[in-house]
């Protein structure tokens, strides 16, 4: 195990160096020196040193050189043509991000200016250009997914392999991870490799002799979910992070390669009745943690028997798999520690009493009290928190215990959490309760023009603006708040700084923890908690500076990981659906309307003989033209009207899309007309026509409801009972009108879909 700081440890000083037989490789530097300040310090773990192999795994001689890389023709861009068409597909895709449609404008005008040339550009259209790219043989892993149904008591489990070992060892190899160095005289929490928890595991491990020799890297999850469009279509995605130990906190902070997404978690849905359901909620919880276990599962052989890879410096060293912290918000942790909602997930201190003393949490304690259940006074949920009815996704792998695992979140606990959410919103309440509503306003208007913001409405608490808007928000309250409220201010500024230091010394701590005993005692005055910042000292021990491990790496990664890409994709699934009709018989079958050669033969008898004074279904079908020849089916259509109500536009005109296909988003058909069943064009004598194929609705009554003063329709049949269809120019379709079923006293069935509703009313 590679360290990139010297660490003092004083119960290492007699540690056995024969307690297992190894393969000599002496060191050329010692495991253990005395340095400045006559201090005990340790490079490396004496045991998982990380010792060069080759590929098979044989331990190289000391000084061995790395393998040489692997030749690579200096003018090969595969699957390029050449270096300019590279540049042209990286400046196109990664730089700029240009949509699809600017690139083949972009494209068309290149191609223009080469046509005299007898020349063309290095693409035909955007389509030429990303199959060009995905076919690289290089690059990130590959998507995969699998699919998890519910099935009575359990899970389906025909899961398909995943990529995580993947992601881990491109993180390895990356040359940029490959440097060290050693400063300072005292012990120091930096990057994440310092911290016991790192050590207290490498000591686990190396009690098997199979694994001397290796390198311990440990891998660092996190998940969060994030909105990409709100109103329209509110979509969601919650994916999930990866890092590993072996990097600098400061390369995970850069937001570089040390932080990757892995795959998006599933979000099950149900209706608002039922959100908050137990039962709901327990299997919400079991299908994360199911999910966590079968994305991870690939990294688990290597958790037990070390596994050979390649790293950044050249070599290939012999490795040890193992989960590390998980990055989360509070409701987060909730899931992963299958704990009760308001109880912490690192100790059992009763959610009544926060402040009381209690033991941490641990994976043997819980399984303890689950066992001896039926045997206790009280009970696991009302006096412990715990849901006994959940398996966490630690239990499938070994050495992993969750509730050691879930780290402190500086920006949802510490600044999100207990200053915005508690401190901030106790000074408004204050200001409210003790002074009348208009100087209350008044107040907090003062310290808006103090600190320059809007500071009670400010929602956005990320990246460092977060440590700014912290420290100008205390002497705006001065004066308007007792002292004891601008002292425990204080003391959280205090220790909200000290936590987010890059490296963190004994001092540091001393100073951590006189923080939060000056926190804890002017925080009386709010009548609030603060619980999570207990756990932070002993954190920092086990995993060393936090602001590595905090959840605005991923909320920053999201942009790159998850908003960019969807911004830049159709935002909906891609539509595709089956082929649809080239001719008027054809599209007859699609849509099941026997009669429509002759529906379009009384149209076009109306269109050519428009002073024909007769109902075209009462023309006789022999005077009728006949045309069963080639048309071109579309899914959607505009319509361009007055509409008086809606000044919006120019003149009171609007533009509304008419969408009309039989499958929307590979899902579903979707018609936003009723009675229109598809659109249509076709070229007859010369003239173009763009025709709609509608189903007549007729209304029930001459005047509308009475309740509700809407007009009510139902679907127009013929004598025969068959549907009364029509084929309409698109220029007979006046406006756009809402029609909305007639629903009744009674429930909908919850079987009912949306996209059926026309058919059921």
């Amino acid at each position: 195990m590679d360290i990139d700081e010297g660490r003092v440890d004083d119960n290492d000083i007699n540690m056995d160096m024969d307690e297992h037989p190894r393969q000599p490789s002496p060191q050329p530097n010692d495991a253990e020196f005395v340095g400045p300040g006559d201090y005990l310090y340790q490079n490396y773990h004496v045991d998982l040193d990380g010792r060069p192999c080759d590929v098979d795994g044989v331990f190289l001689p000391p000084g061995t050189p790395p393998p040489p890389p692997e030749n690579v023709v200096t003018d090969d861009w595969t699957p390029f043509c050449n270096r300019s068409e590279f540049e042209t597909a990286e400046f196109l895709y990664t730089r700029n991000q240009m949509a699809a449609g600017q690139i083949d404008h972009l494209l068309y005008l290149w191609a223009s200016t080469l046509t005299k040339h007898n020349d063309k550009p290095p693409f035909g259209d955007h389509r030429d250009l990303y199959n060009v790219i995905d076919s690289s043989p290089f690059g990130d892993v590959k998507w995969q997914n699998f699919t998890v149904a519910y099935d009575g008591e359990r899970l389906a489990d025909n899961i398909k392999p995943w990529m995580v070992k993947s992601v881990v060892r491109n993180m390895l190899a990356n040359p940029t991870y490959a440097k060290y160095s050693t400063e300072g005289d005292k012990q120091q929490w930096k990057d994440f490799m310092l911290g016991d928890w790192a050590w207290d595991q490498a000591d686990e491990i190396a009690k098997d002799p199979s694994t001397l020799g290796s390198m311990f890297v440990p891998v660092i999850l996190g998940s969060d979910k994030t909105m990409v469009s709100v109103g329209t279509g509110n979509n969601e995605y919650y994916p999930l992070y990866a890092s590993i130990g072996n990097i600098h906190n400061s390369v995970q902070r850069a937001h570089r390669n040390g932080v990757a997404v892995i795959g998006f978690l599933a979000m099950p849905k149900t209706t608002n009745e039922h959100a908050e359901e137990p039962a709901f909620r327990k299997f919400y919880q079991q299908l994360f943690h199911l999910s966590l276990s079968k994305i991870l599962n690939s990294l688990k052989p290597g958790m037990t028997t070390p596994e050979v890879t390649q790293f950044g410096d050249g070599h290939y060293r012999r490795v040890i798999y193992g989960l590390g912290p998980y990055i989360a918000d509070y409701e987060e942790q909730v899931f992963l520690a299958c704990i009760v909602r308001n109880w912490c997930p690192k100790c059992v201190a009763n959610r009544d009493n926060l402040d009381e003393d209690a033991l941490h949490r641990s994976c043997d304690h819980t399984e303890a009290l689950i066992e001896e259940a039926p045997n206790l006074d009280g009970d696991l949920w009302d006096d412990f928190g715990i849901v006994k009815e959940l398996v966490p996704f630690t239990n499938n792998f070994p050495r992993a215990d969750i509730y050691q695992m879930i780290s402190p979140d500086i920006l949802h606990q510490l600044v999100k959490g207990t200053f915005k959410d508690h401190l901030v919103a106790w000074v408004e309440k204050y200001l409210r309760h003790t002074h009348c509503k208009r100087k209350a306003e008044k107040i907090m208007d003062d310290i808006d023009r103090s600190d320059f913001l809007k500071w009670h409405g400010f929602k956005q608490w990320t990246r460092d603006d977060s440590k700014a808007l912290m420290k100008v928000y205390l002497p705006a309250i001065e004066g308007h708040v007792p002292t004891d409220v601008v002292r425990a201010f204080h003391a959280l500024l205090d220790f909200a700084y000290l936590v987010r230091r890059n490296i963190i010394t004994e001092d540091s701590l001393l100073e951590i923890e006189d923080a939060l005993v000056r926190f804890h005692h002017y925080r009386e005055i709010f009548r609030t908690t603060g619980h999570s910042l207990v756990h932070y000292v002993r954190n920092i021990r086990l995993f060393v500076a936090l602001n590595g491990l905090c959840s605005s790496i991923m909320e920053n990664k999201h942009i790159k990981a998850v908003k960019e890409p969807w911004r830049r994709s159709s935002r909906y699934k891609v539509l595709e659906g089956k082929k649809r009709a080239q001719s008027v018989p054809a599209l007859a079958d699609e849509l099941n309307i026997p009669c429509l050669p002759d529906l379009l033969g009384q149209f076009l008898f109306q269109q050519v003989h428009p002073d024909d004074p007769r109902d075209p279904s009462d023309v006789p079908l022999a005077e009728c033209p006949l045309y069963l020849s080639k048309i071109s089916v579309f899914n959607s259509a505009s319509s361009r009207f007055y509409a008086p109500s809606d000044l919006s536009g120019i003149g009171g005109m609007r533009v509304e899309y008419i969408r009309s296909c039989p499958s929307w988003r590979n899902e579903h058909s979707r018609h936003d007309f009723a009675c229109i069943r598809t659109f249509f064009s076709f070229q007859y004598r010369g003239e173009v026509y763009s025709c709609a194929v509608i189903h007549w609705f007729d209304k029930v009554s001459d005047t509308a409801d009475e309740d509700t003063g809407m007009w009510i329709v139902r679907p127009g049949y013929r004598a025969n009972n068959s549907p009364e269809h029509a084929v309409i120019h698109l220029d007979a379709i006046y406006r756009a009108a809402h029609l909305i079923p007639v629903y009744g006293t009674e429930f909908l069935p919850r079987e009912l879909k949306f996209y059926d509703s026309y058919d059921a009313f």
